[in-house]
């Protein structure tokens, strides 16, 4: 019996899964008869024809698809619905070629040729198809199974030239497939997808050629780390955002702790700026109340120019400076302070401009994510059903192609039994509608897969999209923890400036002075003891 799967249509030529076509070698001008009627509506430039016009060939792409010119119209056409003519076409040539079609057949038969060139034989009335001519004796005409599998048509049917669209939308040109056998060496279905072999993807090229693109490299399924279970690739995209995420957290957790330490540091230094340690060295208490009248009168001065902390006190002018020890030491322990509120605010910039935007970002990413995962295997289960079907419908096929074969060879050992013909016209009906089914769920797969590639390729642009986006939003706030840092290095700086000026200035002998000065018991010396 005829294989069903020969009148199949395959996946678009310029779909990623790539072609299953037969790929022959036609040279462009060269002319070829068409086998049916062709409307054009299955390609958005189609070139429409009947049967038996003669078309020449503008260029045959290897994907099942010819470019055609016929009465000065372009357009494109499936290469399984003409046959090639060896000469130039001519008005006789048209006509002695359908004389020789159907020269002597029974009524009701049709000869046509196949894309091979081959002859093979349709009763209109019954769709019944065979290669073997037909004879005048009443019945089914016996196939030849050594060619039931090159036959471009259903088992027991013919489709008169119409051919189902795999999709109500405009397609690029599709692909026949010749033969069951040619079918499953060039494809394999992995978890109900359908692949191109090694040998058969040199027409598949990469979506975004050299950009590492998440949707050219994540169309198959892998085992996961543990080995328990199967992760498609968009599991395996949708796992890589999910991590990002975490990252995110993780990196705010790590600014938390790092603000903490700013946080403990600050009150430390606070702390040990009021620790009344040396408080007593000489020169701290007369600096302190000189600081005093300098800054009262400093203030109108406009020789004191304002320093851009407003929380740190000006540097004492030169003529002021009581070059002691003491004074040094003071504004030592008072930098501790500065210093202090240096890194508090440094802290609450870290929590306000590095911290917040890693928590706040993207809030609703997890409910975006767990709708796109929804969505995705949403199609994928309906990939796996409508796989489902296809093979039950092949196993259906198969048992009614049998009994039909069974039912040919019973009328073939009993010609005259009416009752033996009834059951071979009912079963050949069954394997019609059989056939009819299987193509109807081949045509239903071939939709949820492309339906399925177009939101895989849709959603993996967008994850892509979205991950370009963290990392960059990463990125700059990192630059603004490393600008924050290296100002808290410059305010540091300045705190420590008035104490490099004033130890620069230190003099023993004006220490000494001040202390001779608060602690002297007298100044006039002791003379010799006179008789």
């Amino acid at each position: 019996m005829f294989d069903f799967e020969a009148r199949i249509v395959s996946c678009s030529a310029d779909s990623p899964l790539g072609s299953n076509s037969v790929r022959g070698v036609v040279m462009s001008g060269s002319f070829c008869q068409s086998l049916y009627d062709f409307s054009g509506d299955q390609h958005q430039q189609g070139l429409s024809f009947s049967a038996g016009d003669v078309i020449r060939v503008v260029q045959a792409l290897p994907g099942g698809w010819w470019e055609g010119e016929k009465d000065g119209e372009r357009g494109w056409f499936p290469s399984s619905y003409v046959h090639v003519l060896e000469k130039t076409p001519s008005l006789n040539l048209q006509q002695s070629l359908g004389d020789e079609l159907q020269e002597a057949l029974p009524p009701n038969w049709t000869c046509y040729r196949s894309p091979q060139g081959h002859k093979y034989y349709v009763n209109t009335s019954s769709n019944e198809t065979t290669w073997e001519r037909p004879s005048s004796v009443p019945g089914t005409p016996k196939t030849s199974k050594r060619h039931s599998h090159c036959l471009p048509a259903v088992n027991g049917f013919h489709s008169g030239g119409s051919v189902r669209k795999c999709s109500t939308e405009p397609q690029s040109p599709v692909s026949m497939s010749p033969t069951r056998r040619q079918h499953k060496d060039s494809t394999v279905t992995v978890n109900c997808v359908t692949f191109p072999l090694p040998g058969f993807t040199s027409d598949q090229q990469l979506l975004k050629p050299n950009d590492w693109s998440y949707c050219d490299f994540f169309w198959a399924d892998r085992q996961d780390a543990q080995g328990n279970s199967t992760l498609t690739g968009f599991e395996v995209l949708l796992h890589k955002q999910l991590k990002g995420k975490q990252m995110q957290k993780e990196m705010a957790d790590f600014i938390r702790e790092r603000i903490k330490i700013e946080e403990e540091y600050a009150k430390s230094l606070s702390r040990l700026s009021q620790i009344p340690l040396a408080n007593q060295e000489e020169g701290r208490r007369t600096y302190l109340s000189d600081r005093r009248a300098v800054g009262a009168a400093a203030a109108g001065a406009a020789a004191v120019e304002e320093d851009h902390d407003k929380d740190s006190q000006s540097v004492v002018p030169w003529p002021y400076l009581q070059k002691t020890l003491g004074e040094a030491w003071a504004q030592l322990k008072k930098s501790l302070a500065d210093e202090a509120e240096v890194h508090l605010k440094f802290s609450s910039k870290l929590q306000s401009e590095v911290e917040k935007p890693f928590l706040t970002f993207r809030e609703s990413f997890k409910k975006d994510m767990k709708r796109l995962d929804h969505h995705i295997s949403d199609l994928r289960k309906s990939l796996v059903g409508r796989y489902a079907a296809v093979e039950k419908a092949r196993k259906t096929l198969a048992d009614r192609q049998k009994d039909l074969e069974l039912k040919t060879q019973q009328l073939d050992h009993k010609l005259n039994s009416s009752k033996s013909e009834e059951e071979m016209k009912k079963a050949r009906r069954k394997s019609t509608q059989a056939g009819d089914e299987l193509m109807r769920c081949v045509d239903l797969y071939n939709q949820s897969q492309s339906k399925w590639f177009e939101e895989m390729v849709t959603t993996s642009l967008e994850l892509e999209r979205l991950e370009v986006e963290r990392v960059e939003m990463i990125r700059q706030h990192l630059c603004q923890y490393t600008t924050l840092r290296h100002e808290t290095d410059m305010f540091n700086q300045s705190t420590m400036e008035p104490v490099d000026q004033l130890l620069q200035c230190v003099d023993p002998v004006r220490d000494r002075e001040l202390w001779v000065q608060e602690n002297k018991t007298g100044e006039v010396r002791p003379v010799n003891l006179e008789i």
